[in-house]
């Protein structure tokens, strides 16, 4: 395990640097050499460094090669949103795939889907958000204690589908040991006026006996549909749908799609959710050493944005060639948006020993078993399609003492998967995976650095029903080094190579997919991908300046990407899976600043900058469809022990390097301020707190969001809450 700082590492990439990109990191290096004016700064207290440990990866003495954000304590409360992706979703280097209010699964260096792996205690989510954007993440991150993002390729420790990096949230929900107090707890409740949303989440903790530790969560919000600045629809959007009705001169036809633009104003339909969550878990403890299990459930529905479920075909039909019936077209011109009704139980058994072996230092393994379906039910209330998910995973790990200089660990790492998906929007057909990985992982400190290294082997098996089956092996490795250049300041460089094979989706798709208004088509012949590495990246902390640069350059061959053909199939654009290979490059940059003490607090500065340029080789159009723009940030930070003030801007460029058939994405800014207070009652430390969001109401759009264009984010939102320590 690693312990390191709980400021976000941030990580990136060399690429071209053009001159506000030249600009960035002359001013990130400067802050990182600690060239600030010392009049002006004061010391951090030793309280305002919290140590945290890095679970999700087993390395640790200096510090990673490989670059780590981490989101717990005030800064997990502050970036908290309705799912996963959101949350992290302002973390240098990460956006998400964000599709409603509900759903949005992480984007990392501008890689996400299949690459991106998430995980509930080192354990996959074991669910089917990498089947589309549209299908939640069932992680829930209001009962998260901590979320670690392991940046870049973490297959070695999680498998090939790991070639972008693993979003870790770590639960507690087995206990590794024994409560000092007894019995504590902690809870929060959260409302918010845009959506009329409510959220509630509360975790108890205790002990049976001295060997016996218990834990229990549960959580549960709601919202309605959220309203927005302006139109449902992109302004390019509405001007290439109104270019395509000029050319079919279908006056009706316009005069109705206006009207549709009028309901589409100001509110975003489908953007409602209410799901609910429990959790129960209980574990035997003898010191550092422990076994337990826990059980834990999710349900609910939310709705689907985009105009999912609507039956304009069908309207359009019953009216062709016969006299206009107002009643029947006011009855169906506006039908009800789609949902999506979830159901997941999850087991979880787990467990760590000493060892008696003097090579090995301990034994852990965790194995997590998912029983997930879920039913998107159609705007008329009927079920369209039907997804199930029956899926385990289990990873056994040894941590062993000096070999040849080296410690680490070993370990096997299994899983299992059994996917169908049965109706109209069964675009991928019922499929089997399974795979077994062996991985070893280790570092040697040296005079002057530390080694880090390590290797992975992996086998993998799937099938479709109806398809040729396909095997794969695939290769890992990494080299890094960690080297302290003083006492404040280190230098990380990292190189490593992986493979990943494709998935279910790339290999099998074959029909329409209407949540995301395309016809996809897989590839069963498709190559295993590959990818090498390399990061770079310099850290400066002091009490005084707390800072990160990383750059990033990943070189892939035999890239596997959707592509837009320009035909159609079943009156919807076709994406086809096609391999090419493909250069990502970037940047992260975080300085963090303590600038002095007023009104008996502490003022802090935060600079935040990332960017990642994506091309695509061997094509007429070098860009990549969903690459996520330039953005620049900076936060003004007060507090002492009792108040806490922020106040937050950031920028985000337009995205303009489109691949074929995708509209540009508009700039935008968003300003938000959250104030809280800290207070005790009756023993419970107690934290009120009110948090204005995107306060300018400015339409805001992401360029890796596959709805982009018809499904904006929310407008201004005021939310406010209290949340409880005992």
């Amino acid at each position: 395990m690693n312990i390191i700082k709980a400021r976000s590492t941030v990580s990136h990439s060399l690429s071209q640097f053009d001159g506000i990109k030249l600009s960035a990191l002359s001013l990130a290096i400067t802050a990182s050499l600690g060239f600030a004016t010392p009049n002006l700064a004061q010391s951090l207290s030793d309280g305002d460094i919290e140590e945290i440990v890095i679970k999700a990866h087993p390395l640790h003495e200096q510090g990673l090669a490989q670059t780590i954000s981490v989101l717990s304590g005030k800064e997990l409360s502050d970036a908290i949103e309705s799912n996963l992706g959101d949350t992290l979703a302002k973390q240098p280097g990460i956006r998400s795939a964000s599709f409603g209010a509900a759903s949005g699964r992480p984007i990392i260096h501008g890689l996400g889907g299949p690459r991106v792996k998430t995980t509930e205690d080192t354990i996959d989510s074991l669910d089917v958000s990498v089947t589309s954007t549209d299908h939640a993440v069932t992680i829930e991150p209001y009962i998260a204690e901590q979320i670690t993002v392991l940046k870049g390729a973490s297959t070695l420790l999680y498998g090939s589908g790991a070639i972008g990096g693993v979003v870790d949230t770590e639960t507690g929900r087995i206990p590794n040991k024994i409560n000092e107090e007894n019995f504590s707890g902690r809870g929060e409740l959260r409302f918010s006026d845009n959506e009329d949303g409510k959220s509630g989440a509360i975790r108890l903790d205790g002990n049976l006996s001295d060997n016996f530790a218990w834990h229990i969560d549960a959580f549960s919000k709601e919202a309605d549909d959220y309203e927005i600045p302006g139109f449902a629809e992109s302004a390019g959007f509405r001007a290439l749908e109104e270019a395509e009705h000029d050319d079919e001169h279908d006056d009706e036809h316009e005069e109705h799609e206006e009207h549709d633009d009028e309901e589409a104003f100001g509110v975003l339909e489908g953007s409602r959710f209410d799901i609910q969550g429990y959790s129960g878990g209980l574990s035997w403890v003898d010191g550092d050493n422990h076994l337990g299990f826990s059980i834990s459930g999710i349900d609910g529905s939310y709705g689907l944005v985009g105009g999912h479920g609507h039956e304009e075909e069908e309207h359009d039909e019953d009216h062709d060639g016969e006299e206009h019936d107002e009643d029947h077209d006011e009855e169906h011109e506006h039908e009800e948006p789609g949902r999506i009704e979830i159901k997941q139980t999850r087991f979880d058994i787990g467990g760590k020993f000493a060892s008696s072996l003097d090579l090995i230092d301990s034994f852990s393994f965790r194995v997590g078993v998912n029983d997930y379906e879920h039913a998107e039910i159609e705007g008329n209330g009927e079920i369209g399609t039907l997804f199930d998910n029956d899926a385990w995973e289990a990873r056994l790990y040894a941590n062993h003492n000096e070999i040849v200089g080296f410690k680490g660990v070993a370990g096997l790492q299994l899983s299992d998967r059994e996917f169908s998906a049965i109706g109209e929007e069964a675009f991928v057909p019922p499929s089997s995976t399974d795979s077994i990985g062996a991985f070893w992982v280790g570092e040697r400190n040296f005079e002057s650095f530390s080694l880090e290294t390590g290797a992975r082997i992996e086998s993998l098996d799937t099938a479709s029903e109806g398809a040729i089956s396909r095997s794969f092996s695939t290769f890992s490795t990494s080299v890094g080094a960690v080297i302290p250049l003083t006492e404040a300041a280190k230098f990380n460089v990292l190189f490593d190579y992986a493979e990943r094979a494709p998935s279910i989706e790339e290999l099998f798709s074959n029909g329409a997919h209407l949540a995301t208004a395309s016809f996809e088509i897989g590839d069963s012949t498709l190559d295993k991908e590959s990818s090498k590495n390399l990061t770079l990246s310099f850290a400066y902390e002091t009490d005084l300046i707390d800072s990160h640069v990383s750059l990033y350059h990943y070189q892939f061959d035999d890239f596997i990407y959707q592509s837009a053909t320009g035909e159609e199939e079943d009156e919807l654009p076709v994406l086809l899976y096609r391999q090419n290979d493909a250069d990502f490059t970037g940047m992260d940059i975080e300085v963090g600043v303590h600038l002095f003490e007023v009104a008996s607090g502490d003022l802090d500065l935060t600079f935040t900058y990332d960017f990642v340029d994506a091309d695509i080789k061997g094509t007429s159009n070098s860009h990549l469809a969903r690459i996520p723009s330039d953005r620049f940030g900076v936060e003004l930070l007060w507090s002492n022990s009792d108040w806490r003030a922020k106040l937050s801007f950031s920028d985000v460029a337009k995205q303009d390097q489109n691949a074929n058939f995708e509209l540009p994405t508009e700039s935008y800014q968003d300003i938000s301020a959250k104030l809280e207070h800290k207070f005790i009652l009756g023993g419970a430390e107690i934290t009120a707190f009110i948090h204005g969001k995107n306060l300018s109401d400015e339409e805001q759009r992401s360029s890796t969001s596959f709805v982009k264009d018809v499904a904006p984010a929310p407008g201004r939102r005021v939310e406010a809450g209290v949340q409880f320590d005992f």
